[in-house]
């Protein structure tokens, strides 16, 4: 039986409190389920530059309680928190804080960190990927103990913790979500999340074709084996997300759509299947919503602020079906 449809909205930037505040409610209002962020530091300049990343004006945590604070019903989360930008026991207090401020309504979302030059401009070493989807493994270790029963006890490459109580629990589940594109990590979030959120492959470190094209429609089946070698049983167990970043809800999308290809080197029928992409009518797009959720398993769509009110047909069709 398929998993039921949720719909996710991702913001980067508020204008004021009362934009933040806003944008939380709308989506709320709207039947989204999960209001998130991203984890990037970087102001304008030529660093963002290249990467070719948005600037985000927010900090993560602050942001997610004040969406928590102004909101009743929608879930709050990052997508997802880089672990080498944090002290991982203070980011784990903090997030555990917001899940009981909130009654439970925390989405938590961690990664291994890909963007090179954010890196490079906050003076980070940024190990190879292995050392950082390992790291990223020990300090999920971490988050268990710290939510788990008696005393806090790890000691592994990365973290040494004792003789404390983690605190405060989770008031629900608080579900782990584990995002990523590369074959390590996809393993490791089939092995212990709740929530898989497929990305690009980030090895350029940058947004640009080569991620694109590493997501397509077959690649991303690759992703799922990935995740499925390293879930086993507990596949169906798991919720599989994915940002839906190139979204146009419209009548006829060929213009756009054949602009899209060509920048990304795709024929525009790749382009049209592309899991990180919607294209069309909203009858077109839950049609093509449901072929991939068949297909994929996905069943979890973000889509952006900014498409936040054009895709809430689609959130009011498909919302738990």
């Amino acid at each position: 039986m398929a998993r039921p449809f949720r719909f996710g909205v991702q913001s980067f930037n508020a204008e004021s409190g009362e934009d933040w505040a806003a944008q939380a409610q709308q989506a709320e209002t709207l039947g989204y389920s999960a209001f998130h962020l991203a984890d990037h530091i970087l102001g304008a300049g030529p660093a963002v530059e290249r990467a070719n990343h948005p600037v985000q004006n927010l900090a993560a945590i602050p942001a997610m309680a004040y969406a928590a604070a102004v909101t009743s019903t929608i879930n709050i989360g990052c997508r997802v928190f880089c672990i080498d930008y944090h002290n991982p026991v203070v980011l784990i207090k903090s997030a555990m804080t917001i899940d009981k401020l909130s009654n439970g309504r925390l989405e938590l979302g961690l990664g291994a960190g890909w963007i090179k030059e954010e890196y490079a401009a906050l003076g980070i070493p940024m190990d190879e990927p292995a050392v950082r989807i390992d790291r990223l493994a020990d300090v999920i270790e971490g988050l268990r103990a710290f939510r788990g029963d008696g005393l806090v006890d790890v000691d592994n490459n990365t973290l040494t913790w004792k003789e404390f109580e983690g605190d405060p629990k989770p008031v629900g589940k608080a579900p782990l979500m584990i995002g990523g594109g590369s074959p390590r990590i996809l393993r490791l979030a089939g092995r212990e999340a709740d929530i898989v959120s497929l990305n690009f492959n980030n090895r350029s470190g940058m947004i640009g074709p080569d991620g694109v094209q590493l997501s397509s429609e077959e690649e991303t089946q690759k992703k799922i084996r990935w995740i499925q070698q390293g879930a086993g049983d507990r596949f169906d167990q798991l919720e599989l997300e994915i940002g839906a970043y190139f979204t146009f809800v419209m009548d006829d999308p060929s213009p756009v759509l054949g602009g899209f290809a060509q920048m990304f080197g795709l024929s525009e029928d790749d382009m049209l299947k592309h899991p990180h992409a919607l294209f069309g009518s909203v009858d077109a797009i839950c049609d093509e919503l449901e072929r991939r959720r068949e297909l994929h398993g996905i069943s979890y769509i973000t889509v952006g602020r900014d498409n936040m009110e054009s895709f809430a047909p689609v959130v009011d069709r498909l919302n738990g079906k």
